[in-house]
């Protein structure tokens, strides 16, 4: 094996614990405790036509689907962007956005890029608070998509 630096990005795999997430305008660079959800999943045709041969059906893909994806961060003062884009939404009016979600190296160079189209907001959920608790305030946004895009970094 090889100590080559050059070739270290292609022997191991990536760690997961430092990213950042866009969401377009000015909220970009955002730093999220824990981002999890970003599932693809595409259903299942199967046909079989009266003239097969096989004594069976042959699948075919059909239509994808897409996960919601949960994002958790911890509340900071006189922060609250992502409650006044749950606020845009209105009936048959939704502010759609593309998000990024941006996986980095050690020196913060984007080494993998999740992008997902026509995203909004479906849920926030606010800290539980505890008076005897010893925890950091954590927000609790799940939002929808329509498309996912993976792109390797560059």
């Amino acid at each position: 094996m090889s100590d080559d630096a050059s070739n270290q990005g292609s022997t191991w795999p990536m760690p997961k614990f430092r990213f950042e997430v866009d969401f377009g305008t000015q909220l970009t660079g955002i730093a999220f405790q824990e981002v999890s959800g970003m599932e693809k999943d595409v259903q299942v045709i199967e046909y079989r036509n009266s003239t097969s041969a096989p004594l069976s059906t042959i699948k075919m893909p059909g239509i994808a689907k897409y996960s919601n994806v949960t994002m958790k961060r911890g509340v900071f003062t006189n922060d609250n962007a992502f409650w006044q884009w749950m606020d845009e939404i209105k009936m048959n009016t939704i502010a759609r956005r593309t998000v990024l979600v941006k996986l980095l190296d050690e020196a913060g160079n984007v080494t993998m890029q999740w992008q997902l189209n026509n995203a909004w907001p479906t849920k926030i959920t606010g800290a539980d608070l505890k008076s005897d608790g010893n925890e950091v305030a954590v927000d609790t946004l799940e939002i929808a998509h329509e498309q996912m895009i993976v792109i390797g970094g560059g």
